[in-house]
């Protein structure tokens, strides 16, 4: 891709673990290239599969890195499934395998939740108990549907990874054959919740990240433009092996508007 096309990007979505920052700690050419970004006349966003929080708590921990946004330039994957539910499976009832936050964001929504459940939300649940496991499985078992609010495999620490959303559906789906549908990246409903949020068009978006599976990918087949950073989960073996290419591909956001500009 040649430079002069990344004049023509309006808006860079950027995902945040292993992006931005990696765990606690914020990158250090992050803020350079948010600065970079507003000089070339271009705007950013952040959009994070990690359905452990929800958005106050990212904007808690932005601010707190010295980053300030408004609320609207904080995407998240819990705001795309509860606004497919509410579309979709209105006056309905949930059994939410999730945190505390996960779980407040379906109170905020309005969706009511319980035991004998309508259906079942899978997230990036940090306080998973086996006791929400079988009875999530049983509600699956006994025909609810299940839908997964993120597909991320690991979630990207200070250190390694932990396990993720993708992982914890992998064991529902081993005990009863039934895969979860999912709604963070890569899904089309996270494109679609994108593009409608920061209402551009697809050959004005980016979508910046480091994972093959969900940051890219959720461009594939699009307009939008995929810019991949190393500095996260993907490693050079990976994007070799990958059939999932990126239009772009830079060691971290920091080389994407190097010092000297475009």
């Amino acid at each position: 891709m040649a430079e002069k096309d990344l004049r023509k990007i309006k808006m860079f979505v950027l995902d945040m673990d292993g992006t931005i920052y990696l765990g606690d700690r914020l990158f250090p050419f992050t803020k350079r290239f948010l600065d970079a970004v507003r000089q070339n006349g271009a705007d950013f966003c952040f959009f994070t599969n990690n359905s452990s929080k929800n958005r106050e708590a990212y904007l808690t921990k932005l601010a707190g890195m010295g980053i300030e946004i408004p609320p609207e330039k904080m995407l998240i994957s819990n705001g795309v499934i509860l606004d497919w539910l509410k579309a979709n499976r209105p006056h309905e009832t949930a059994y939410v395998v999730g945190t505390p936050a996960l779980r407040a964001d379906f109170d905020g929504a309005g969706i009511r939740q319980c035991e004998d459940a309508d259906y079942v939300v899978l997230g990036f649940d940090t306080t998973l108990t086996y006791e929400k496991l079988c009875t999530a499985c049983d509600l699956v078992r006994a025909g609810k549907p299940i839908y997964g609010v993120n597909p991320d495999f690991n979630c990207p620490v200070e250190g390694g990874f932990i396990p993720d959303c993708g992982s914890m559906a992998a064991l529902i789906q081993a005990s009863t054959g039934v895969q979860c549908e999912f709604f963070g990246k890569p899904s089309r409903h996270t494109l679609e919740y994108m593009l409608q949020h920061t209402g551009c068009r697809p050959e004005e978006m980016a979508v910046v990240g480091d994972r093959l599976y969900t940051d890219i990918a959720v461009a594939a087949g699009t307009a939008v433009t995929s810019i991949l950073v190393m500095s996260g989960e993907t490693t050079p073996e990976m994007l070799a092996q990958s059939e999932i290419k990126p239009d772009l591909v830079f060691d971290n956001i920091g080389c994407i508007f190097p010092p000297e500009g475009l």
